[in-house]
C-alpha cells in the first residue's frame, strides 16, 4: 500500500494541478486584440453580436450580456418584479449569489433541500416551502447538471411563480434535448475563468419573454432608454436625448469581453466533449470504491459538467475531509470545496437563519470535494488525479 506524501511518501506527480483552469488560445487573443484596435471597446457592436450568438446557441429568443453572473441574477430578480415582502425559494448548496440576489431587491431567500443523490434542488422540497408570499424559484444547475425542469416548471405554473434557472455552471448542458437557456422564464449564466467558457468576468440572462427582455435591458443599463416608444416625453429635440424610466444599474459587458466570449462559444461543443470524456473516466475509476460516493445524474440531463465532485463517506474512512483535502494537495492535486451552505455564513445567521434547515444539503456538504476538471487537463493528469484519490482512499479506508 502506498504511503501518502503528507506522511512521507512520494507524491503522485511533481507539479501541482488545480481544480479548474481557463482555455485561452490564439483565436481568443486575436478576437480581443481586434477589438482593442477598433473604435469601440465598450458600447460597441460586439456585445450585440454576442447576444445574438448566445440566443442562437441556447435556443432562446433573447439574450442580455452583463458584467458577471451575480449581475445576471440581480437583473433577473428586478425583471421578475420581486420586492420587499416577497419570498424566493432556492438551494443552500450553491454560491452565495443565488440567494443574495433576492436580498438585493428586498425579498427573502427561502432554502429548499436538495436531492441527496443528484445534489440539485428537490422539487418536493420546493413545494413544501411555498407560501402566499412566494413569488419566484431560483433553481441552480449544480455542477452543470440540469435541474428537474419539468417538475419545477409545473410547480411554478401551478402557483404562478417566476422560474429563474441559475445556470452559472451549465452553459452547454441540455434537458431532454433543449439547451439550458431556453427552458425557464429567465436563465442566468456566469463566464468566470473557471467556468466552461469565459470572458474573464461576465454573465448573461436569456429569456423567451419579450416583456422580461425589455426589463432586463433597462435593469443592466441604468434604467435608461434611447427608444422613443418607451419615453414619456417624446418627441425629443434630437437623437442624443435619452430618458431614465426606471432604476437600473451599470452592469454592461465590454466589447473586448464580448469578443472573447464569442470566440470561446465556438469551442463550447469541443470543451463539452472533453469534459464528458473526463467525467466518464472518473466515474469508471471511482465506481465501487466503498469510501467514495459519486454524484448521480438524471437521464434527462445531457450535462456539460463544470465541477466533478467526489463525496467522502467519512463513516468508511479513518480521516476527516480536511485531512483528505490536505493529503490531496500534498500529492500535488489541488482540490476545492463547492459549496459551504449559504445559510452557514455569519451574515445569514444574523438574519435569523439557523443550521438544520436542509438536512440533506448539510449531510452532503460534510464530505464533498471538487477534483480537477477542465478541457486542458491531459490524460496523464486525469490518471494522476485518479491515482491520488485511490491512493488516499485505500490508505484511509476502514476495513471490516
Amino acid at each position: 500500500m502506498e504511503k501518502p506524501a503528507i506522511l512521507g511518501g512520494t507524491p503522485v506527480r511533481e507539479n501541482k494541478i488545480y481544480y479548474g483552469r481557463q482555455w485561452i488560445d490564439e483565436d481568443d487573443i486575436k478576437a480581443v486584440g481586434d477589438v482593442l484596435r477598433s473604435d469601440f471597446i465598450t458600447c460597441g457592436p460586439m456585445v450585440s453580436r454576442l447576444e445574438k450568438d448566445l440566443a442562437e446557441y441556447t435556443g432562446a429568443k433573447y439574450a442580455v450580456a452583463v458584467s458577471n453572473g451575480t449581475a445576471a441574477l440581480h437583473c433577473a430578480c428586478i425583471a421578475a418584479g420581486l420586492k420587499e415582502g416577497d419570498e424566493v425559494i432556492t438551494t443552500p448548496l450553491t454560491f452565495a449569489a443565488s440567494a443574495n440576489c433576492a436580498l438585493y431587491v428586498g425579498a427573502k431567500p427561502v432554502f429548499a433541500d436538495i436531492n441527496p443523490e443528484t445534489y440539485n434542488i428537490d422539487p418536493k422540497s420546493i413545494r413544501e416551502h411555498i407560501t402566499e408570499k412566494t413569488k419566484a424559484v431560483v433553481a441552480v444547475d449544480f455542477t452543470g447538471q440540469c435541474v428537474e425542469n419539468e417538475e419545477i416548471r409545473a410547480i411554478c405554473d401551478e402557483y404562478n411563480l417566476i422560474f429563474i434557472e441559475d445556470a452559472a455552471h451549465a452553459i452547454g448542458s441540455a434537458y431532454k434535448g433543449r439547451k439550458a437557456g431556453s427552458l425557464a422564464d429567465m436563465t442566468c449564466f456566469s463566464f468566470h475563468p473557471v467556468k466552461t467558457i469565459t470572458s474573464g468576468e461576465g454573465g448573461a440572462v436569456t429569456t423567451n419573454d419579450e416583456e422580461l427582455y425589455k426589463r432586463l435591458v433597462l435593469a443592466h443599463t441604468h434604467g435608461i432608454t434611447h427608444e422613443e416608444e418607451l419615453m414619456e416625453d417624446a418627441p425629443h429635440e434630437g437623437r442624443w436625448v435619452y430618458e431614465q424610466i426606471s432604476l437600473g444599474y451599470n452592469y454592461r459587458m465590454t466589447d473586448f469581453q464580448a469578443a472573447l466570449l464569442s470566440s470561446q462559444l465556438k469551442k463550447l461543443d469541443a470543451f463539452k466533449a472533453r469534459r464528458q470524456e473526463i467525467v466518464k473516466r472518473y466515474n469508471e475509476a471511482f465506481e465501487g470504491l466503498p469510501g467514495i460516493i459519486v454524484q448521480k445524474e438524471i437521464e434527462e440531463s445531457d450535462t456539460c459538467r463544470h465541477l466533478y465532485i467526489i463525496r467522502l463517506d467519512l463513516d468508511r474512512l479513518s480521516c476527516t475531509r480536511r485531512e483528505f483535502f490536505d493529503a490531496m494537495s500534498a500529492e500535488n492535486v489541488q482540490c476545492q470545496v463547492h459549496y459551504v451552505p449559504v445559510y452557514y455564513f455569519p451574515y445569514y445567521r444574523h438574519l435569523g437563519y439557523e443550521r438544520g434547515l436542509c438536512p440533506n444539503a448539510e449531510e452532503v456538504y460534510k464530505g464533498i470535494m471538487s477534483i480537477p476538471l477542465y478541457p486542458k487537463l491531459t490524460d496523464e493528469e486525469v490518471e494522476d488525479t485518479i491515482h491520488a484519490v485511490k491512493k488516499l482512499h485505500d490508505w484511509y479506508l476502514i476495513r471490516d
